[in-house]
């Protein structure tokens, strides 16, 4: 087994530890292999340190609950950055067991933590798989719960993290209302 393999396989069993159910499954476990197949479809050429961090993104994300975290958006956003932590600390130690040296654990703790978004090109291109796999498979289920004012808003957020060619796939990919679809415009 080759270290990209052992490492992806120790992010499955742990995800597959996953208390929520999504279509049957193990809700990080397919959120993980939702990523995995998107960032293979944008970027079929992703090094390691990509590819292990698509995978990761969410790992064991239902042991830092959200309800344990004070409500509104400072508790929202010490949530999410306590989150990324986690995520970067538990794939460090996965790849640190499967072999990679200190740069690549480093390049996919800073892609998880998401440091230097529409800087780094590998930081980016995770964001950009993140937007595809939302709008792909989270994004009805989200706007059939919520209002109109706060889909727009949602998307409108989810545009200005996408570098221009991940918007311009988008408006190619996807049939969005065009109120929606303005929001990815140039």
């Amino acid at each position: 087994m080759t270290k990209l393999e052992t490492a992806l396989k120790a992010i499955d069993e742990a995800n597959a530890a996953d208390p929520n159910q999504e279509s049957g499954e193990p809700a990080a476990l397919l959120y993980g292999q939702r990523m995995s197949e998107e960032l293979d479809r944008l970027f079929p050429d992703a090094p390691d340190a990509l590819r292990i961090a698509a995978r990761g993104q969410h790992i064991e994300r239902w042991s830092v609950p959200r309800a344990t975290y004070p409500d509104g958006k400072a508790g929202y956003h010490a949530w999410r950055r306590d989150l990324a932590k986690h995520h970067a600390e538990r794939v460090g130690a996965i790849m640190t067991d499967a072999g990679y040296p200190e740069e690549e654990i480093s390049a996919a703790g800073r892609m998880l933590r998401k440091e230097g978004i529409k800087r780094h090109a590998d930081v980016q291109a995770l964001e950009d798989v993140i937007c595809f796999v939302f709008l792909k498979w989270y994004f009805a289920p989200f706007a059939a719960k919520h209002s109109s004012d706060k889909v727009q808003g949602i998307v409108e957020k989810t545009a200005r993290k996408m570098s221009e060619d991940g918007r311009h796939r988008v408006l190619e990919e996807f049939e969005l209302p065009a109120a929606l679809a303005a929001a990815f415009k140039p």
